[in-house]
């Protein structure tokens, strides 16, 4: 019970949509925070989605509710973080769960445009930004919390094949770094972690129909990319850093970017 009696709230915490069994970084990482004793709220722009995950979590005897939200829509972030402070008075745990890639217009250079521009950062930094503006001020209030947020190994790697996902991913470290160093004298810590090749519904599946090629095949070569047993991660990978970087146990960690990547970015360069 690494987080008995906290309150969590998860941006992202549905789950994209894939023919696959994969499970998504958010809801992974609901489940193991309800595991581990959070109450969860968990936020996500299908509210069907969102309440899937509150219904796994409930079913397991833990304590969920669903909220939809665009992480885009201020006053929609704004409500979801005023329906959790309603039902439970706090805010110990934000996590920010919450991306787009290749879906969202990603592409080389040539061949971005300006909506696909807009797209990404808005729900890639953007969202992240508001979250984290209207928690932090709850957070110092209560005089601490943890904010993890969810960027990309991709934002170190080279030869990536599109310029947007890695960039605003790149963008996130260097906030994370900035409020977790703003906020720091109030005791509230912000970590971020950077997923390397996952399975996941987002990562794999969404890509089937974008690249016109089957699971298997992308599945395979992604695979063959991972030093650590040429096997990609998954989300309860993502979602056990999490754990860490929210529980206790991180008290004295803020500002870091933690790997989970099966040894990729320990090749770069």
């Amino acid at each position: 019970m690494r987080l008995d009696d906290k309150i969590a709230l998860i941006v992202g915490a549905g789950q994209a949509p894939g023919a696959s069994e994969a499970i998504g970084n958010g809801r992974a990482t609901a489940m193991v925070f309800a595991r581990e004793g959070a109450k969860i709220c968990c936020v996500d722009r299908y509210l069907e989605a969102a309440q899937e995950t509150a219904d796994m979590i409930e079913k397991e005897g833990g304590d969920a509710f669903a909220v939809e939200a665009d992480v885009t829509d201020e006053d929609a972030v704004n409500a979801a973080v005023a329906a959790c402070t309603d039902r439970w008075d706090r805010v110990d745990i934000l996590h920010n769960n919450v991306g787009v890639s290749v879906e969202g217009g990603d592409a080389a250079l040539a061949d971005i445009s300006r909506e696909a521009f807009d797209r990404i950062m808005d729900v890639n930094l953007l969202g992240t930004m508001l979250t984290c503006k209207h928690v932090l001020p709850i957070m110092r209030d209560q005089g601490g919390g943890a904010i993890v947020n969810i960027s990309s190994a991709s934002s170190y790697w080279t030869g990536h094949p599109t310029v947007l996902y890695p960039a605003s991913k790149m963008a996130m470290i260097s906030f994370t770094r900035q409020i977790a160093i703003q906020n720091a004298d109030r005791g509230v810590r912000a970590n971020v972690i950077l997923p390397g090749l996952m399975d996941t519904p987002m990562a794999v599946d969404r890509r089937v129909e974008a690249l016109g090629r089957t699971r298997d095949d992308i599945a395979a070569e992604r695979d063959s990319r991972v030093p650590l047993l040429n096997k990609m991660g998954t989300g309860w990978d993502v979602a056990h850093a999490a754990l860490f970087l929210a529980s206790d146990e991180a008290g004295f960690v803020t500002g870091i970017e933690m790997p989970v990547d099966g040894g990729s970015m320990a090749r770069v360069g």
